[in-house]
């Protein structure tokens, strides 16, 4: 890609941000089964439509001064299949004890509204469209808006594709390609 390419794919970014003055990045955790191939093959605990936000973090970046201005993190106690399969376990690094003593998807809903308040006129990017995808599942699991409703949601990973020749990969592979932890 030719530097006049990704200086507009850079102009084009900026000019869907100018409109906010905040940022959220975020991340979800969701409960999931996998067969490992040393099992016997064997029915999913957790199907994909069934599958529930177990955590969500995010950060609010002031797209003025480009700086991490607050934080937000909570675990959240899946109802359908409130035990965390082992794949699960491992793949995300949450216990059991987490979910268990979380708050469920309305509780934290109101505690991530209020905390939102707080960083008015924003929109919000995640690394692919699975996240924008599970809060929707969520909601309708819950019969209840989603965690971000209304706000305008980015693809950071067709950000980024916009940027580099190489195809996108994992937000770990890409982080960790780019210098950063």
């Amino acid at each position: 890609m030719s530097i006049e390419a990704k200086f507009l794919h850079l102009q084009a970014i900026q000019n869907l941000l100018a409109p906010y003055r905040y940022l959220y990045c975020v991340d979800l955790e969701a409960t999931c089964d996998e067969v490992d191939e040393s099992e016997t093959s064997r029915p999913l605990v957790v199907v994909p439509d069934q599958m529930e936000t177990i955590e969500i973090g995010l950060v609010v970046i002031d797209l003025k001064t480009l700086e991490i201005v607050d934080e937000f993190q909570r675990f959240v106690r899946p109802q359908i299949h409130p035990t965390l399969t082992d794949f699960c376990m491992k793949l995300t690094s949450i216990q059991q004890a987490d979910v268990d003593s979380a708050g469920t998807y309305m509780e934290v809903g109101q505690e991530i509204a209020a905390f939102i308040e707080r960083y008015p006129d924003a929109a919000w990017a995640s690394w692919g469209d699975y996240d924008a995808r599970q809060l929707a599942r969520d909601a309708g699991l819950a019969g209840s808006p989603s965690l971000l409703e209304g706000l305008p949601h980015f693809n950071a990973r067709k950000w980024h594709s916009g940027l580099y020749d190489e195809r996108p990969k994992s937000l770990k592979q890409t982080v960790e390609s780019l210098g950063l932890v």
